[in-house]
């Protein structure tokens, strides 16, 4: 059997695409393989979201060169959203002429017919689409790679156009799937045994606004919360500004949605939001919080913070410090921004980049220590938690998520993953959390 390897950057939406482009060449014949040297076809699925995401893409494609020359017949792929920028593809075929195929965001489904024709005729693939508003693809083939975790899309591309991101450009403008496929989907995943089920947007908030009969994001959950069986659901991401009291009520009426919600602020200071066109204040942000934590008191809450984006002062730097304190998020994903060619933050003035680095460990720090503060908290009580895994380097351990999305190590065998256990939590540290199972 031939072999196939996907190297997968960026956020889960990318991970889930390359369980669907795995699921096409698992169709054509191939057998997924661990080492990239064994294989005869190897597929990048791209990210362009910060800089250092797309030169990591661009080495690692570099480096093939060598494969290629030893093996002529490998097929070497390069796909995703940084083909998908305006010119991009082509450049890439000019820069690396070893590569065989270049799909962008909305030709993913392509690959099959492109590999059948290489194999025919040699003949290479360029196929970049408009990225206004593609077509939503059904019935599509996945070769699920998650464990007892599965992807749900709900929706693609964003309508937000944020002056920092690329996406809207490179996955175009938001389109819903109709709720009845949906549904239908996760029914599906529900009886082939998977135990928590993530739906998947870039603003998943902004669900049915596209459609005409009438359909909403809380509708939908509302829906999915109803069907039977134990799972648990999960959905990312919730721009602050769409995520209503519909769903937050929702979400606390239902005993198998987490409670766990991701609400990136991106910055705490006003100045800095209106400039990069979030469509909120830091008050609306809070008052936001604010009506979580009294529905859903015991709701893990992460962000996405930025620092060093233009125009950023110390003042609105420690506003964002601030919002951490006030809000104290179980995690957040910090990062300093990065231009990104085509956007309009990229026409502004830049913060110095040592300024940036400055603020970024000071960030980190700060969410360090409350998160730590948090892990306390957990200690000496019992949770229900998913066993998702092995834990890594630790023989004889397994470990999972609680309901809010805090992950637990604790002894136990391999035949535990994909089983809900209570587990006491004995100690913690920094955002890690130890315990035993317990029958309580």
């Amino acid at each position: 059997m031939q072999k196939y390897k996907i190297i997968t950057y960026g956020c889960q939406m990318n991970i889930h695409e390359s369980e669907k482009i795995a699921g096409i060449l698992e169709d054509l014949g191939y057998g997924m393989c661990e080492e990239i040297e064994s294989a005869d076809v190897i597929v990048f699925n791209t990210c362009c979201i910060r800089d250092n995401a797309e030169k990591r893409a661009l080495g690692n494609i570099g480096a093939v060169k060598r494969l290629k020359k030893a093996n002529p017949k490998l097929i070497v792929a390069v796909v995703g959203c940084m083909t998908q920028q305006d010119g991009a593809g082509l450049k890439l075929r000019e820069k690396y002429p070893y590569v065989d195929i270049v799909l962008g965001t909305n030709n993913l489904f392509e690959l099959e017919n492109c590999i059948n024709n290489l194999k025919n005729s040699r003949k290479k693939s360029v196929l970049i689409d408009p990225c206004e508003r593609p077509q939503v693809l059904e019935n599509e083939k996945v070769y699920r790679t998650s464990g007892c975790n599965a992807w749900l899309n709900i929706m693609y591309g964003c309508n937000n156009f944020c002056t920092y991101c690329i996406v809207p450009y490179v996955r175009g403008r938001e389109r819903s799937r109709k709720a009845a496929n949906i549904i239908d989907e996760f029914k599906r995943l529900v009886d082939e045994g998977y135990k928590e089920i993530t739906l998947l947007g870039q603003n998943v908030n902004s669900y049915g606004h596209d459609l005409d009969d009438g359909s909403s994001f809380a509708k939908l959950l509302e829906e999915l919360a109803k069907i039977d069986g134990k799972h648990r659901i999960r959905f990312m991401t919730s721009h602050p500004k769409d995520l209503n009291l519909d769903v937050i009520d929702i979400i606390a009426s239902s005993s198998n949605i987490c409670n766990n919600i991701h609400l990136p602020i991106q910055s705490g200071s006003n100045k800095i939001l209106k400039l990069m066109n979030r469509h909120y204040t830091r008050e609306y942000y809070l008052d936001t919080i604010a009506a979580i934590k009294e529905k859903i008191p015991d709701c893990g809450i992460t962000t996405d913070l930025m620092v060093g984006f233009p125009y950023e002062e110390e003042e609105d730097f420690e506003d964002t410090l601030d919002i951490v304190r006030k809000v104290k998020y179980s995690s957040a994903f910090t990062f300093i921004y990065s231009i990104r060619k085509g956007t309009k933050a990229a026409l502004m003035p830049q913060v110095p980049s040592e300024v940036s680095k400055n603020r970024i460990t000071r960030l980190i720090a700060e969410q360090n220590k409350i998160t730590k503060e948090l892990s306390r908290e957990y200690e000496g009580k019992v949770y229900e938690v998913l066993c998702e895994d092995k834990a890594p380097k630790k023989d004889g351990f397994v470990c999972g998520r609680t309901d809010s999305g805090r992950m637990v190590t604790f002894q136990g065998s391999e035949d535990l993953i994909g089983r809900f256990v209570n587990v006491k939590i004995k100690k913690s540290q920094s955002a890690s959390l130890f315990g035993d199972i317990t029958e309580d």
